[in-house]
C-alpha cells in the first residue's frame, strides 16, 4: 500500500524481511512477534517513502494493489475501495499509518505499541481521522 506499482512492493517486502533480520538479534520479546514485525515493516516503509520523496519530489500515494475481475459487484468494490485510498491519500504520514492499522483490524492495543501512543489517543485520533475521511469522501 506504500508503493506505486508491483515492482516497488516486492522491493520493499525485500527490505522489510532484511530489516527484520538485521533487528532480530536486538528483540527483547517485550511485545509479540507480529507487532515487532509490523513496527519494523512500518519505519522501513515510512523510511523508504522519505527517501523517495527526496528523489521524485511529490508526495507518495497508496495504491491498492487489487486483481481487477470482471465480476460486477468486484467492480464495485474495487471503485469504493479506489475511492477511499484517494481519501487516504489526502492524510498526513501519521494518519495514513494509523488508518492503515485500523484497515487491517490491529487492536487499539497493538496500534499504541506499533505508533508509541496511547490507546486513548488512537481512539480519539481514530474517529478524528473517521470524520476528516467522510468529509473528503462526501463534501
Amino acid at each position: 500500500m506504500y508503493c506505486y506499482n508491483m515492482d516497488d512492493a516486492d522491493d520493499l517486502f525485500q527490505e522489510i524481511v532484511l530489516q527484520l533480520w538485521k533487528s532480530f538479534p536486538r528483540f527483547q520479546g517485550q511485545a509479540k512477534v507480529s507487532t515487532w514485525m509490523y513496527r519494523i515493516a512500518l519505519n522501513t516503509a515510512i523510511t523508504r517513502l522519505r527517501k523517495q520523496y527526496g528523489k521524485l519530489n511529490q508526495l507518495t500515494s497508496l495504491q491498492p494493489l487489487s486483481n481487477f475481475q470482471d465480476d460486477q459487484s468486484q467492480r464495485i468494490d474495487i471503485q469504493y475501495e479506489e475511492e477511499l485510498y484517494r481519501a487516504i491519500n489526502q492524510l498526513n504520514r501519521f494518519d495514513k499509518a494509523l488508518v492503515m492499522l485500523y484497515l487491517e483490524e490491529k487492536s487499539y492495543e497493538e496500534m499504541a505499541e506499533i505508533m508509541s501512543i496511547s490507546e486513548t489517543y488512537i481512539g480519539v485520533k481514530i474517529n478524528r481521522i473517521k470524520k476528516k475521511l467522510k468529509e473528503i469522501i462526501n463534501p
